[in-house]
């Protein structure tokens, strides 16, 4: 059985630090795994900024509650889910992904979780595992699956390179000049192009 892996941000919906980040006017919040491979440094950084500035998880929440679907993504989504399974993994928290969802119409996710002081203060997160996405795609193969995953970042390496196939959406130029052997896709229908036809590879 085949089953298709995809990340969140940047690929169906909208870059949720980089909405937060114009409606702050805080340029360093503008950076994502797209521009730093290391998610942990990348988070710490991210509440160090949140503290010093005073926002809290509800300040957000308001900016993600505006965001909507990337154009096009939604008929994309519901497409692919006529003729697959589909699963996102992201390193998103369920705190940040719930409204999203909503909009997606509910698909299952893999993501982690925030840890909140009693202020409304975001003071840590928990992920769900160390590289959740790829040992993700190593659970589904385990289980007799198929995977294919797609994604646009750094984080979203592993879980392309381990699964059965996979591609690039909408990646930096610099990943992927680094990446040649990956296929990458610009826009929804060629990047379902791919995917219908790991789907219809049944050797």
């Amino acid at each position: 059985m085949r089953i298709v892996c995809l990340d969140l941000e940047g690929v169906l919906v909208p870059e949720i630090w980089i909405s937060f980040a114009e409606k702050t006017g805080i340029e360093e919040l503008r950076l994502t795994t797209r521009d730093v491979p290391d998610y942990d440094v990348l988070m710490k950084r991210r509440l160090a900024i949140l503290k010093e500035h005073k926002l809290t998880l509800k300040d957000i929440q308001r900016v993600i509650g505006a965001l909507s679907p990337l154009e096009g993504a939604l008929d994309f989504l519901n497409s692919l889910r006529h003729k697959t399974q589909v699963i996102i993994l992201s390193d998103t928290f369920t705190e940040f992904a719930k409204p999203l969802m909503e909009k997606l119409g509910w698909p299952s996710i893999f993501c982690n979780s925030l840890v909140v002081d009693t202020n409304d203060m975001i003071i840590d997160y928990t992920l769900r595992q160390q590289d959740g996405k790829r040992k993700a795609v190593e659970a589904l193969q385990g289980i007799g699956f198929t995977v294919f995953a797609g994604g646009d970042s750094y984080n979203d390496l592993s879980m392309i390179k381990t699964a059965d196939s996979g591609a690039l959406f909408r990646a930096p130029q610099r990943i992927i000049t680094e990446e040649p052997d990956l296929p990458s896709a610009e826009g929804y229908a060629e990047f379902e192009h791919i995917i219908d036809q790991f789907l219809e590879n049944r050797t």
